[in-house]
């Protein structure tokens, strides 16, 4: 099983930046896809960002050019750096990590973190 402790959310003004993070638990991590998904109030949960073991990622259309996925194998660590935020990014953020042994994401969920994005 993989635990996943999100943090780093907040409020922001428009134009401002949050760099959100993701430690996970257990010695598969460096093995495992991650990503990010986020879930606006009534609307459904939403792929942000996904980054491989190798470290390729994939942004949705709406993000890109704005945030960037990372991951720190040797902390079991991943990174979303957002900026240029837009009041469009406000949501809950959910972490992510591949399943176990399945090549499949989602898998595993983190609790989520709030990120508002108001003047």
């Amino acid at each position: 099983q993989v635990q996943l402790v999100e943090s780093g959310g907040g409020l922001v003004q428009p134009g401002g930046s949050l760099r959100l993070s993701c430690a996970a638990s257990g010695s598969i991590f460096s093995i495992l896809a991650m990503g990010w998904y986020r879930q606006a109030p009534g609307k459904q949960r939403d792929l942000v960002a996904l980054i491989t073991s190798g470290g390729s990622t994939n942004y949705a259309d709406s993000v890109k050019g704005r945030f960037t996925i990372s991951r720190d194998n040797a902390k079991n660590t991943v990174f979303l750096q957002m900026n240029s935020l837009k009041p469009e990014d406000t949501a809950v953020y959910y972490c992510t990590s591949e399943q176990p042994g399945t090549g499949t994401i989602p898998g595993y969920w983190g609790q989520g973190t709030q990120v508002t994005v108001s003047s």
